[in-house]
């Protein structure tokens, strides 16, 4: 069984509804906290961060994390230099980065964003930026696009322009860094010769495709056969490399409109087992607010659930 190698990474997560026991919290943390969040990560194996959103746009509010001019800074956040405390941390680590393309318009929009020349644009002067800042960062790995749309059963023709478009730019901007997309919709999914030949369209290096266990779209007892059907199609194209976006957390009350909470260790460990032979890495969505190593600093006040799956994750991965 494959042990999780790395998580996305957020500074605030976009659903206030999801966000609601973490998001407060972590708009308190300290620089000192930011980095000691980092480095608990390192501590249980976990060597690569995929941004989820360099910077966010709601419909009557926006905000940036990077050091880019095209959306404000955060109000209220303690740190506003949270990003440049994780690149500092994750390169002293030797971990890697994917910096996110998002969201630069409004995030629940995508088919929106993904089409607009605005959006595009809005994006890629915020790409400059950050390119300039953190260009010559040992732990910037990649960029991440993090717009999406239901793969299930193929990848729509809006998504696969989006990503050529995209993707034509930032290899012009630096071949070396490397992209990643997350696709929803694996459940849906039809690998067959159509699939197989849209996989050889994208021009992409990884892609880490959801199991959607967490938004009860799927079981542990469903993933291995979809995760199975991919790593065939995945050897046919021959392209992209095949990863597993994890979800780690449950919902309180309704899917999509209640507060995440960490899942337990029984279910996390059986959603390992079924992508594990599948797959060449996996990662989780996500480690804040879902995670914090017993008596970090980086922890969640009352909201102790998040160290029990830290520690109970720290007994599986002796187990592995």
């Amino acid at each position: 069984m494959l042990p999780i190698t790395g998580s996305w990474f957020e500074f605030r997560h976009h659903s206030p509804w999801e966000g609601k026991y973490y998001n407060p919290v972590l708009r308190a943390y300290s620089a000192t906290q930011w980095k000691a969040m980092v480095e608990d990560m390192h501590l249980i194996g976990m060597d690569i961060l995929v941004l989820t959103c360099s910077s966010i746009a709601y419909e009557t509010e926006a905000e940036s994390y990077a050091p880019v001019d095209v959306f404000p800074a955060p109000e209220g956040m303690a740190c506003p230099q949270a990003m440049d405390i994780m690149m500092e941390t994750a390169a002293a680590l030797g971990m890697k980065v994917f910096l996110s393309v998002g969201f630069y318009g409004n995030w629940v929009k995508p088919l929106e964003n993904m089409a607009s020349a605005e959006v595009e644009e809005r994006a890629f002067r915020a790409v400059e930026e950050m390119y300039k800042a953190y260009g010559d960062n040992p732990a910037f790995y990649g960029w991440y696009l993090p717009d999406e749309t239901e793969a299930g059963p193929y990848f729509s023709p809006v998504f696969l322009d989006y990503v050529a478009r995209y993707a034509k730019r930032l290899r012009a901007l630096d071949p070396e860094k490397k992209l990643l997309i997350a696709p929803y919709g694996t459940n849906k999914i039809v690998p067959d010769d159509t699939f197989v030949a849209q996989l050889r369209e994208l021009d992409v290096d990884f892609i880490a495709y959801q199991d959607e266990v967490g938004v009860e779209k799927s079981t542990a007892d469903d993933t291995g056969s979809y995760y199975a059907g991919l790593r065939r199609a995945h050897d046919r194209a021959g392209r992209s490399r095949l990863w597993a976006d994890m979800e780690i957390f449950r919902f309180e009350d309704k899917v999509y409109r209640s507060a995440l909470l960490p899942a337990d260790i029984g279910r996390i460990r059986a959603q390992m087992e079924a992508v594990s032979p599948h797959v060449d890495r996996i990662l989780v969505y996500a480690y804040p607010g879902m995670m914090a190593r017993p008596g970090s600093i980086a922890g969640y006040g009352e909201h102790t659930s998040p160290e029990k799956l830290y520690a109970d994750y720290q007994e599986l991965l002796k187990t592995l």
